[in-house]
């Protein structure tokens, strides 16, 4: 008995390495995302009805709801932060396009004294929470250093 094997024309071939290669390509446009918003994302209507020494805390709580983070130092205020992240392939990293952060300034008796809205023109983007938590150990302490300058002799 004889083996036959399939043969392609040179044609066939590279009509064939094209397919693949398309294929291939086409895979990587698969799951790309133009961009999407992560945070607080402000609500115009709401925001209006909040008035400059009239609103109080409950009610600018009610309107907005929580915000993303508080400060009582300096003054009491609230922050409500928002960004637009882009990323183009799933399998990438995102990157920050543009943030915002609205902030809510009280006064003493606890009324709106002040709205500020801060984007990415008014100063680096920030983390506002960081997923790690850094650790003591990688800085050299007095007693390494004693050690290490004793085992140089």
């Amino acid at each position: 008995m004889r083996a036959t094997f399939f043969r392609l024309t040179v044609g066939q071939g590279l009509s064939g390495a094209a397919l693949a290669l398309a294929l291939a390509l086409g895979g990587c446009a698969i799951g790309t995302d133009q961009g999407f918003d992560r945070g607080y994302q402000v609500d115009d209507q709401a925001l209006a009805k909040v008035k400059i020494g009239a609103t109080t805390k409950p009610q600018a709580l009610a309107l907005l709801g929580t915000p993303s983070t508080t400060s009582t130092i300096g003054g009491d205020a609230w922050y409500y932060i928002s960004q637009r992240l882009s990323r183009p392939a799933l399998f990438m990293n995102a990157s920050v396009v543009d943030q915002n952060v609205l902030a809510i300034y009280f006064e003493k008796g606890g009324k709106v004294s002040r709205i500020a809205n801060y984007g990415l023109k008014d100063g680096q983007v920030f983390d506002y929470v960081s997923r790690t938590t850094p650790t003591g150990g990688q800085e050299p302490d007095f007693l390494r250093n004693i050690f290490t300058g004793l085992l140089r002799f």
